[in-house]
């Protein structure tokens, strides 16, 4: 491809290449989803009885709808639906358990006219979920983990994220060793990207995310952060999942060095999605939602204005 005065345009996995935040990365359309254009806020109900971040608070069917029509009324654009932990050291369930959590609350969300996320790893989870209503599969191994998934994908016509994966929860830490974290990510998904499209997904539908807090450590995380734009440069949409990692926590650890608690770092997470609104990212993933949805319209507003 060549820009209107011929020359090829920069690599974004270079460095090179300016893109102005909130380019069209952000602003693309994608099959099934809003487009608000400006970045978008994606609430989490985990259905599980172990989440690291809200200690099994929703894992009751009927509190998990409750709080997906909650986090709508605080400005979610996106709900996304989780039936298995994904925290470090985290056993994997059986297929039947997950979809036993996930279908009849995405079931119910869509009914009520939500826009509905299943986040899985699964591809008759995530089939079941798109029958359920789902719009969006959310697969945090970027289709490594069943062979399966961008089959699925690719029949079910659906959005996709593709995120950045090294291994499952039990050992992914293990294998946090890079020598340039952001070449070496933006590389591994590139591969990713071109695999998935071989099995049949259109690129309209792939979403990317860089991963944060799965075989990264602090320093890999800061790096990827501060790496928003570039990317966001990549040719897709962006999302950005930091809200209550680890890596918030041991930034904000007290005098005695404990981290702070989870739930304590809703602040912090809130910096990051507005760097991360005003780099170009098209999402962000977040918990506690209303202050999210303020940053992300606030930064939308000073663009608004500079332009």
């Amino acid at each position: 491809m060549t820009t209107p005065h011929g020359t090829a345009p920069p690599d974004p996995r270079e460095g090179g290449g300016h893109r102005p935040p909130g380019g069209d990365a952000r602003r693309r359309t994608l099959p099934g989803l809003p487009d608000e254009g400006r970045c978008l806020v994606m609430g989490v109900v985990n259905v599980t009885p172990d989440s690291f971040s809200d200690g099994g608070r929703w894992f009751d069917r009927s509190a998990a709808v409750r709080h997906g029509l909650e986090l709508v009324e605080q400005g979610a654009d996106i709900v996304d639906v989780g039936g298995e932990s994904t925290r470090p050291g985290a056993a994997r369930v059986s297929l039947e358990e997950e979809l036993a959590r996930v279908e009849p609350v995405i079931r119910e969300l869509s009914r009520q006219g939500v826009t509905v996320s299943v986040d899985t790893m699964r591809a008759e989870v995530a089939r079941a979920a798109v029958d359920a209503g789902a719009r969006l599969v959310n697969d945090v191994s970027g289709g490594l983990a069943d062979p399966e998934m961008p089959r699925v994908v690719a029949a079910s016509g659906v959005a996709y994220v593709v995120m950045h994966w090294r291994g499952h929860s039990h050992t992914m830490q293990s294998r946090a060793v890079y020598g340039d974290v952001v070449t070496e990510v933006c590389d591994e998904l590139a591969k990713r990207v071109a695999s998935v499209l071989a099995e049949g997904v259109a690129e309209e539908q792939i979403v990317l995310d860089p991963g944060l807090g799965f075989s990264k450590n602090p320093e890999h995380n800061w790096a990827l952060v501060a790496a928003t734009e570039r990317l966001a440069g990549l040719g897709r949409p962006l999302l950005i999942g930091a809200s209550r990692k680890r890596f918030l926590g041991r930034l904000l650890a007290g005098p005695d060095g404990a981290p702070r608690p989870f739930g304590d770092s809703d602040a912090a997470t809130l910096a990051v999605t507005a760097l991360a609104a005003r780099a170009g990212a098209w999402c962000v993933r977040v918990h506690d939602v209303r202050p999210n949805a303020d940053a992300v319209r606030v930064v939308a507003a000073v663009e608004g204005a500079r332009a």
